[in-house]
């Protein structure tokens, strides 16, 4: 028995209600985490292997190398000021593991333009950290050029990075193919929409695409919106979101409407977006989903991390810098062709493969193998429909009915933060949810 440690929020197994999922944040702040790490235990779920989940970072090593074999990380964006801090966490407990450890898929975030914020604050956890991962395996799997360029530039060289793109377009190993579905959209089409709220041209765009398209559906993805979702307010929201449009407070109409969806597993999520004609926006796990689930997709780049990755897979992209107000979704996908992503993807998956056996860790596609097991154990269970808005509740009613209830719960402050569905019960109202 291989027994393996995946560092992950949550196992793709384990059932938790949307209540416990914003608590315990088992989406580690944006549900795109759930894809790739669910696909490193799907790849690695061959017979014979045993893979557990752990958030991976309590100092917990002697544990580790006595209950397993191997630590395998996914990670996307980590290497970036702000991660800096966790990366640290990480090397604490990874200097003192004594089993190979590997790192699939980490990426630099810069600017568009390649430009880092204040990259001397995270270059000694980035060196630290690495460092570590290759005293115990033979390299480190990278998101694309940029983040090898980087690494190169810190001393390490070539024989260390291995460029394999982001291991969620391998959920399927070699099987992946995306064809339109639709000639040309029009008003009836219906669209995935990802933003990231940071994004302030998301704002103008989702403002005209809500009235362009009556089934455009917002694919909510970060824990701030599902903070909005659940509890009427967006933590941390600024004034110029709001001023732009950006899809963070209860009037906006795509809420107002309805058509704002949150996901906390990647089954469901997947399952829902097959129903879409095209998906776009600025989220890179958001639209590689709707890849996975057969959906043609755009990702909005906006920073080197969207466009590295989005340029390796060769999933079709545009700079955010290049939109308008205007930018239409029709026109968007006329312009796209998947072919090219179609046509490569067997090589960089025979990369992504090569570079599994490089670390000696097996696969569910090779000879002898197949993820029946995995498929059969996840499509029984039983997961949480998705969060939905509060369907024709005004503003002005959200905020009376909270105030009103943390009145009854003999709360002095009404901004106190109260789970939408208590709202709707005090109403006397009931959340409505897509059919299972």
């Amino acid at each position: 028995m291989t027994r393996i440690l995946v560092r992950a929020h949550k196992s793709p197994f384990r059932v938790a209600s949307v209540e416990e999922t914003r608590q315990r944040n088992l989406i580690g702040d944006n549900t795109g985490n759930l894809v790739f790490s669910q696909s490193v235990f799907r790849l690695l779920s061959t017979s014979g292997t045993q893979i557990d989940a752990a958030r991976f970072v309590r100092d917990n090593a002697d544990a580790i190398n006595e209950g397993y074999d191997h630590v395998v990380i996914p990670l996307a964006n980590a290497f970036r000021v702000s991660f800096a801090n966790r990366l640290d966490l990480m090397s604490d407990i990874i200097e003192k593991l004594t089993i190979p450890v590997s790192i699939v898929g980490v990426g630099a975030q810069a600017s568009l333009k390649g430009g880092f914020r204040k990259a001397d604050g995270m270059t000694p956890q980035v060196t630290r950290f690495v460092r570590a991962c290759l005293d115990r395996s033979p390299s480190i799997g990278v998101r694309g050029e940029f983040t090898a360029d980087f690494l190169k530039g810190l001393g390490f060289g070539a024989d260390h990075v291995d460029v394999i793109g982001c291991p969620s377009m391998f959920m399927y190993g070699p099987d992946l193919h995306v064809e339109k579905k639709v000639d040309a959209l029009d008003a009836d089409s219906r669209l995935a929409f990802n933003v990231s709220p940071y994004v302030q041209k998301t704002g103008p765009l989702s403002l005209h695409h809500a009235q362009a398209y009556r089934n455009l559906v917002y694919m909510a993805q970060d824990h701030l919106t599902l903070e909005l979702m659940e509890t009427g307010t967006f933590p941390e929201v600024k004034q110029t979101w709001i001023d732009n449009g950006v899809p963070v407070y209860l009037d906006h109409p795509l809420v107002t409407q309805d058509r704002v969806r949150f996901f906390v597993d990647p089954r469901t999520w997947f399952d829902h977006l097959a129903g879409y004609d095209f998906s776009f926006g600025t989220r890179i796990h958001g639209n590689i989903a709707a890849l996975l689930a057969g959906t043609p997709a755009l990702v909005l780049a906006h920073d080197s991390r969207t466009l590295e990755l989005a340029d390796y897979h060769q999933i079709p992209r545009k700079a955010v810098s290049e939109l308008k107000p205007d930018t239409d979704a029709a026109e968007l996908y006329a312009a796209c062709d998947w072919e090219p992503m179609n046509r490569g993807h067997q090589a960089k998956w025979d990369t992504f493969q090569q570079f599994l056996a490089r670390h000696d860790l097996a696969h569910v596609y090779a000879e002898g193998q197949d993820a029946s097991a995995f498929d059969a154990r996840l499509a029984a269970l039983e997961l949480p429909p998705p969060v939905r808005t509060l369907m024709g509740a005004p503003p002005a009613d959200l905020y009376a009915m909270k105030n009103e209830l943390a009145a009854l719960r003999g709360s002095a402050d009404p901004t106190r933060r109260v789970s939408v569905r208590s709202l709707a019960a005090a109403a006397g109202r009931r959340l409505r949810r897509d059919p299972a």
